[in-house]
């Protein structure tokens, strides 16, 4: 109607003449400077906030973030090389409510063993990398992320103000694991994160001098169950049966019963080509050498041996932690 209306009042029978203005200079140059202006008004805060969001500079903290399938490493770099310790971030979902053999809990597949820990109100500066194939770190409450690639380090910070926990997930399809590896983070206030950090540097040190001890079959169960049930039982299952072909059993196998060495070495270097991983860079003498006792003395395995973490370490050449 309105148009209609417009077209009857100025029709050309009417006499209306139409408003010359197309050759207009003063508006062309009035319609090419102003936007200018507003674009570069726009441009200056928000240059200045990608400035900030990418200025990883002035931390307080660094943490190394690197992705294996599927789990995470969290490293604490120190300027002194000798303060840094590292830990591993697995999944704690129980596996009867992957299942489905109980109710599934309320952190469903966002529970893990070892959250990372960083302290309130600091900057922290976040190295991020890969080990095997990419992976993308994402923690949604602290608004980053960023993808983790082999051979290549990205960076990320912030600083959280609020003591709790937070929680994400790997963002890249990484494999059939790819839904099994969280991200817990755990800020906690800066006295209980330095009396924390003060404690892993002790429990580091701890660590150190057990590479030279000599542990008791016992002890190395305990150690090596641990480490196993961890690192090794979803693959290879709790009770050592495996998933054959894929995943061969342990129980009973000509690996776990054999020779020593030639076990200790397929641990530490794994497998190329197939889903047995090396965990020559991911493990300890302490934890490699307990977890081979283990699987040579568990389930229906009883072989005459024991190993110790110096047989890791000589038979690696010291290539081990």
């Amino acid at each position: 109607m309105l148009f209609s209306s417009l077209y009857l009042r100025h029709r050309k029978s009417r006499g209306v003449e139409p408003a010359q203005f197309h050759e207009s200079t003063a508006i062309e140059i009035a319609w090419t400077i102003i936007p200018t202006i507003i674009l570069i008004a726009m441009a200056w805060p928000a240059s200045q906030a990608l400035i900030e969001m990418y200025d990883t500079g002035g931390e307080d903290m660094t943490v190394e973030v690197r992705g294996y399938q599927w789990k995470w490493q969290y490293k604490y770099l120190d300027a002194d090389y000798n303060q840094t310790f590292a830990f591993f971030s697995n999944l704690a979902t129980p596996a009867d409510e992957i299942h489905n053999r109980s109710v599934k809990g309320e952190y469903y597949l966002l529970e893990v063993d070892n959250p990372l820990r960083i302290p309130a109100n600091r900057k922290v500066r976040f190295l991020i990398t890969s080990e095997d194939v990419i992976h993308a770190w994402w923690v949604p409450d602290f608004g980053i992320k960023r993808d983790a690639v082999p051979g290549m380090l990205n960076e990320l910070w912030t600083i959280v103000s609020q003591p709790g926990i937070y929680r994400g997930q790997c963002t890249e399809l990484c494999g059939k694991d790819h839904g099994f590896m969280p991200i817990v983070v755990e800020v906690l206030p800066e006295a209980d994160y330095d009396a924390w950090y003060s404690e892993q540097l002790r429990q580091a040190q701890a660590r150190k001098e057990a590479l030279s001890k000599t542990f008791t079959a016992d002890e190395l169960m305990v150690e090596g169950e641990q480490v196993y049930n961890t690192f090794c039982a979803a693959c290879h299952l709790p009770n050592g049966k495996g998933v054959p072909p894929v995943f061969p059993a342990l129980d009973g196998s000509p690996i776990a019963t054999g020779n020593r060495d030639e076990h200790i070495r397929l641990v530490y270097e794994g497998v190329p080509g197939t889903a047995m991983q090396a965990f020559g860079n991911q493990l300890d003498a302490v934890a490699l050498a307990a977890v081979v006792h283990y699987e040579r003395h568990a389930w229906d395995n009883d072989t005459d041996d024991v190993v110790q973490p110096r047989d890791v370490i000589n038979l690696t050449a010291g290539e081990v932690q």
